[in-house]
């Protein structure tokens, strides 16, 4: 049942006399205390934040003296109080709320500066079951939402960030603090508590191995506001979720213009494809555009996979990002700068291949790290009208997959190494996805198309206009496998890859015609193995 308001109107300034303050990110407290006692703010907190505040020499009261009650089981109660509580929620202006408050001597509190329990940083260290669940805060969240309910009266403070907002704010209203100011700190208390909840709550889900929990809260944290989303005419923001997985989210900036919109989304892909190889087997890179890879390859060398994949499709790869599986080098920084690109992403980079991209101002260049593991377990979310689409990542590895030979003829050891290097990239292709592969590089790729046949023709005539670019005698389609992300529902899809010269064929299979589709393989001598695992992307 809804409780009633009594439309009592609030107060625009609120002057600042008193502040409770208990914080675990102890950056900046003992300033910001100093200048709320210089503003002749009087001081309470609690346990060790108390003890930083009278250890800079300034006067604080323990909330125990509020409360007439000491903290307890090894601080779990100490703020979970009337007199604490009584002095956020109540609302000053209604008499009764006034007189309860006069009754049981309760001052009220006029600011509250908490932030949590790191639960967080706990939970991605790994710690074990207990110590996560005795870093879930309790009272910290209790009070963050009773000073965010009350902002008719309280200002709530969750970001070390703000504490500068705040004391601008105080100095601005000689000692208050507005009402417009008050509801913006509530708005983003709200949304951090939200956030919060939002990792705990996916905690004990992948703890408990709850696939599909009743409820479900994703949280993150703004990172960065950019120009435009997808389009000039669309805003955007982007939100990391303190997810470790190495990628674009965590990767260090270390030159170029802000990441855009569409520079995140492709970066994302293109280095999550480079992790799909070894860096301890072979060098590896991905150029990315719109999402889609317009070529990869591997090589001894990093210059020398740049240039395979970068063969496949040149037009394509102008403007695009490169994702690379090792370190940086020179020989391969380069190479990539003599095409105009937007980002490169990579585990490390030398000094002097950071020094011959920095010729180029505006190129983005990432470290992340190290390679995000493509067999590891995660959700992916796709918002759609009135409600989110939640699904594990596809973390299947084509090296992992029991491959069935189904045709009269066996691939060649060299046909079967292209084919589980198109497959692999495939993974990666918007469907419907054709990837035609040659000495473990991509040649063609034909990727988004409604058809498969149609996807398979266009990849065909992108190998074709490459040769042309290159001034080869004949496509690089000729003598290639070819990867399908999904079966082949009739032989004219895999007729059109023969077409193009391919030799050998990697699909899932399981199509009601899967028999005859064979028997055309078989009319033309061509080797074909089904995965029995789909890799459809939307």
């Amino acid at each position: 049942m809804a409780v009633a308001s009594k439309n009592i109107p609030a107060p625009d300034l609120v002057p600042l006399r008193r502040a409770l303050l208990s914080v675990s990110d102890k950056n900046g407290l003992v300033e910001f205390a100093r200048a709320l006692a210089k503003a002749g703010v009087e001081l309470i907190s609690t346990g060790g934040t108390s003890k930083a505040i009278a250890e800079a020499g300034l006067a604080v009261r323990d909330v125990s003296d509020i409360t007439g009650f000491p903290e307890i089981m090894d601080g779990r109660v100490k703020t979970l109080h009337p007199s604490v509580h009584g002095a956020l929620l109540g609302v000053r202006d209604d008499p009764e709320h006034a007189a309860a408050m006069r009754q049981h001597h309760i001052e009220p509190i006029d600011l509250v500066v908490v932030n949590l329990y790191p639960f967080e940083e706990v939970r991605r260290s790994g710690a074990g079951y207990a110590a996560t669940v005795e870093n879930i805060d309790i009272g910290g969240p209790a009070m963050v939402r009773a000073s965010a309910k009350n902002h008719a009266y309280v200002a709530i403070v969750t970001d070390p960030d703000d504490y500068g907002a705040v004391l601008n704010a105080l100095e601005m209203n000689t000692g208050s603090l507005s009402l417009d100011f008050r509801k913006k700190l509530a708005a983003k208390a709200f949304a951090r508590t939200a956030a919060y909840d939002a990792a705990i709550s996916e905690w004990f889900a992948e703890t408990l191995e709850i696939e599909h929990p009743a409820w479900r809260a994703f949280g993150g944290r703004l990172e960065s506001v950019m120009r435009y989303g997808e389009n000039p005419h669309q805003s955007a923001g982007f939100y990391v979720t303190g997810e470790k997985r190495p990628g674009v989210a965590t990767a260090r900036q270390v030159q170029g213009k802000q990441l855009s919109y569409n520079n995140i989304n492709d970066t994302d892909a293109a280095f999550e494809l480079a992790g799909e190889f070894d860096p301890e087997k072979s060098a590896a890179v991905a150029i990315i555009k719109h999402a889609n890879p317009c070529g990869v390859a591997e090589g001894a060398t990093l210059r020398e996979a740049y240039l395979k994949a970068l063969a496949c499709d040149p037009t394509s790869a102008f403007g695009g990002i490169v994702a690379l599986n090792r370190a940086l080098d020179a020989e391969a920084a380069e190479e990539i700068v003599k095409t105009f690109t937007e980002v490169i992403i990579a585990p490390e980079a030398s000094e002097e291949a950071a020094r011959i991209v920095a010729a180029k101002k505006n190129l983005r260049l990432l470290i992340a790290g190290g390679l995000p593991d493509p067999r590891a377990a995660a959700q992916t979310v796709k918002s759609v009208a009135g409600g989110l689409l939640v699904q594990g990542r596809d973390n299947s590895v084509v090296d992992d997959l029991d491959l069935k030979v189904v045709t009269k003829r066996a691939p060649t050891e060299a046909e079967l190494a292209d084919l589980k290097f198109a497959f692999r990239v495939t993974k990666h292709v918007k469907s419907n996805a054709i990837v035609y592969v040659k000495d473990l590089a991509t040649v063609g790729i034909g990727a988004g198309q409604m058809s498969r046949v149609d996807s398979s023709r266009i990849a065909a005539r992108k190998a074709l206009d490459a040769a042309e670019a290159a001034g080869l005698a004949e496509p690089l389609t000729k003598g290639s496998v070819v990867a399908s992300d999904a079966f082949f529902p009739f032989p004219d899809g895999l007729l059109a890859a023969i077409e193009a010269g391919a030799t050998a064929v990697i699909q899932p299979g399981g199509s009601v015609n899967d028999k005859i589709v064979i028997e055309a393989a078989d009319e033309h001598g061509i080797a074909m193995v089904f995965t029995g695992v789909r890799h459809f992307r939307h």
